[in-house]
């Protein structure tokens, strides 16, 4: 790891917030903002994005929502891709036993994204057709379904698995495309319960790189989409998006990431009246974590077990994040919290930053996912460990039908043209 001074870090974002005004809503500067990367740029930077989300989704699949000591007992100290011995169900995998580098909902997500984007030619993103975008890929899901005959279980099982899949989606997106409010307000409060699930986190980093090096434009077209978030899981949703869009354009500056945590609030979080902004005190709890990890690193009286510096300093700031638990392990804040705990900690690398997610547990491969995302765009995909990317890319295709290059390539070109993009 590389030395990273989070005391600094909060006292830089803290004074900045201090001195500065409320940050004006920004149009979009295509020329500046947007081509400061050229056309191989922003490549590697899409394809990062989705290959990196990919490798972290994989590397958490195995273990997703296991405790740390059920994940140590099978598993060890995880640092690579592993194969994954576990059921099938709507939300994880749709195929047993899947071999190492093979993904979840995570990645289906960002899949479906890049294909409503694709055919989105407008700067701005429409909600109702992102609802009736789902709309028509689960009533698809169904057609085939009525298709089947009931001797073909095998073939009647994956289907049901895509139905369920989309099921909660669909009652809160059919209203949408009615233009029905009230149905739509009766849906939303019953979505998984009513609880600040991570949904728009699953898809909104895929937003971001549509508007590379415009956080701001990121965040409200994230925003808008955020149809099935409440609360300030929206605000989160719509920070991952402009965090990705920063990346893409940040040449190395970890700095110019957590910045948009403070700057970028178009819908004026920050004035909340008794509670401010949660995501930002989120922010604040990661920075106080990687600092006290930081400061007792070169000790590690704690810790007594064998195992690298890194892992202990891992270790240690698990037991502080533990203070921090929600309810439920896929709940939006706490989602944000772990994300940005583990990349403080892992002073952004990629590797490692998914190395202490996976480790950490919880719902360990949407987070790692998230943390892909984001990385990715930051690293840019030729930076990615080559093992890790090359067993994703081939596995996703090969046995789950998900050409993420090809995918990545589309949706490149798409971007290119949205912008008339110079040669």
């Amino acid at each position: 790891m590389n030395n990273f001074n989070p005391t600094f870090c909060l006292f830089l974002i803290l004074l900045i917030q201090a001195c500065a005004s409320a940050p004006e809503e920004k149009k979009p500067d295509r020329e500046n903002d947007v081509l400061s990367i050229n056309r191989e740029e922003l490549a590697d930077k899409v394809k990062g994005m989705l290959v990196g989300s990919a490798i972290g989704d994989a590397m958490g699949a195995p273990t997703e929502m296991w405790s740390r000591e059920a994940i140590q007992m099978e598993y060890g100290w995880v640092e690579n891709l592993d194969s994954m011995v576990r059921e099938v169900s709507p939300e994880g995998i749709w195929k047993v036993n899947l071999p190492a580098g093979g993904t979840t909902d995570d990645t289906r997500w960002k899949k479906l994204m890049f294909e409503y984007l694709e055919e989105q030619d407008e700067f701005d993103l429409n909600p109702r057709e992102f609802s009736l975008h789902i709309v028509r890929e689960y009533e698809q899901y169904f057609q085939d379904f009525k298709s089947l005959k009931p001797e073909e279980m095998e073939a009647l099982e994956f289907a049901n698995l895509r139905v369920l899949w989309l099921q909660e989606w669909y009652k809160v997106s059919l209203p949408i495309g009615e233009n029905d409010l009230m149905a739509y307000q009766r849906a939303l409060g019953k979505f998984y319960g009513g609880e600040m699930v991570c949904a728009g986190l699953l898809y909104s980093p895929a937003i971001g790189i549509r508007y590379p090096g415009q956080p701001e434009k990121a965040y409200e077209q994230a925003y808008h989409l955020s149809l099935y978030d409440i609360g300030y899981a929206k605000d989160i949703s719509a920070l991952s998006a402009a965090m990705t869009a920063s990346a893409m354009t940040a040449n190395g500056d970890k700095m110019k990431l957590l910045d948009v945590l403070r700057s970028v609030d178009p819908e004026s979080f920050f004035k909340s009246r008794l509670v401010g902004r949660s995501s930002y005190r989120a922010l604040q709890t990661a920075l106080s974590i990687a600092e006290e990890v930081n400061t007792g690193r070169s000790t590690e009286k704690e810790f007594s077990a064998a195992g690298s510096s890194t892992e202990n300093a891992m270790k240690r700031a698990f037991t502080l994040l533990d203070q921090h638990l929600q309810d439920m392990p896929f709940h939006a804040g706490e989602i944000h919290l772990q994300v940005l705990t583990a990349m403080l900690v892992s002073d952004f690398d990629f590797q490692d930053s998914l190395t202490f997610l996976v480790n950490y547990g919880r719902d360990n491969d949407t987070t790692a996912a998230i943390l892909g995302a984001i990385l990715g765009a930051f690293h840019g995909y030729e930076k990615l460990p080559d093992a890790m990317k090359n067993q994703v890319l081939t596995v996703n295709k090969n046995v789950l039908d998900i050409d993420l290059n090809e995918l990545a390539k589309k949706q490149t070109a798409h971007i290119q043209s949205l912008y008339a993009w110079p040669d």
